[in-house]
């Protein structure tokens, strides 16, 4: 059944975004084309390595830039020509802290609720209330700069909700929090999108984050969407299972590749620094034959897997290199990230 405007809570049409490359170097095409949607009550991700167009992406729907060309709506509301209303319907959580440090946790929700337009026995009773929500009462009449990066960001999240919004940005969540902060803020998420009933956009870099919070993912490569849909109907839009190789140094890595793409068995043969990935209609039997067909050819084999198709191969397969080295490489494009920064 097609989705109805009415259902939908984000709309993004052939989004373009370009920045200048400074110093006489090309303009770096940030967005490339971009179109989306999201229905209303879900948490819709997208997800893509740093320089990915993610960001500039949030920046564009929360109105804190403006697209070169294309359109967007948020909640009904046409960015571009309604700016001012979809603040108002929107709650936003930047990837940089953006409490006041020398307030209280308290002060800094109350505050944020004033600004909205809330009464103050209003602001005081929502940010009670989330202070509860997110575990934060112990520490509410605490100067945030004496709170734990996972508690600051639990703080951050409850600013974005103090006006009840339609729509809740979240910009990297849990970049920079240790494994057993992340995973709590994963569980709150997942609450409030339930509790509040809204939806929700979420950018990650991180494969399990999306694979465990979206109800829809979008997979952003180079400023465009390369593939879209649950994390289970992308990961079962793949045959077979992932044969995953890692050659000792001294392996002669053209050999290694050319020894297997004479096996069958083997489909969408890749080869990454000393990783040979492959697809198997099935790996429990393709496995050993890669083995022996490596050890036949005097080609060393540091370790060998087999596995279930994970959103790692539905990047491979879209993009034609692997989620975890396409994230090492974004260092290689930060100018994208200058420019998002020098223009807002």
């Amino acid at each position: 059944m097609a989705t109805s405007q009415t259902d939908l809570a984000l709309h993004a049409t052939d989004l373009v975004k370009t920045y200048s490359g400074g110093r006489g170097k090309p303009p770096i095409r940030a967005l490339d084309g971009l179109s989306f949607q999201a229905e209303a009550g879900t948490i819709f991700g997208l997800l893509g390595p740093n320089g990915a167009g993610k960001s500039t992406t949030v920046k564009i729907l929360s109105t804190l830039s403006r697209a070169d060309s294309g359109t967007a709506m948020v909640a009904g509301i046409d960015v571009g020509k309604h700016p001012e209303q979809v603040r108002h319907a929107i709650g936003f959580v930047a990837q940089k802290q953006v409490s006041d440090p020398m307030d209280t946790g308290f002060e800094n929700l109350v505050l944020a609720g004033r600004l909205h337009g809330m009464s103050a026995k209003a602001a005081h009773a929502r940010a009670d209330e989330l202070l509860g929500r997110f575990a934060l009462e112990s520490a509410a009449k605490r100067q945030v700069k004496t709170y734990s990066g996972g508690m600051a960001r639990k703080l951050d999240v409850a600013l974005g909700l103090m006006h009840r919004p339609a729509v809740l940005f979240l910009d990297e969540p849990t970049t920079g929090l240790d494994p057993e902060a992340r995973a709590e803020m994963w569980a709150e998420i997942e609450r409030m999108a339930r509790q509040e009933q809204m939806t929700v956009l979420l950018t990650t870099h991180y494969l399990e984050e999306a694979d465990r919070l979206a109800n829809r993912l979008a997979i952003v490569d180079r400023g465009r969407i390369v593939a879209e849909g649950t994390p289970d109907e992308l990961k079962s839009g793949l045959r077979g299972d992932a044969v995953v190789v890692d050659l000792r140094e001294t392996a002669d890595l053209p050999a290694a590749r050319a020894a297997l793409e004479r096996v069958p068995a083997f489909l969408e043969l890749t080869l990454e620094g000393r990783t040979l990935r492959a697809r198997a209609d099935d790996g429990a039997t393709a496995l050993p034959l890669a083995l022996a067909t490596l050890d036949a050819a005097n080609l060393r084999v540091a370790s060998a897997t087999v596995a279930r198709p994970s959103l790692d191969d539905v990047y491979l397969r879209h993009t034609g290199h692997s989620f975890a080295r396409a994230h090492a490489n974004s260092g290689a494009i930060p100018a994208v990230e200058l420019a998002e920064e020098s223009a807002s």
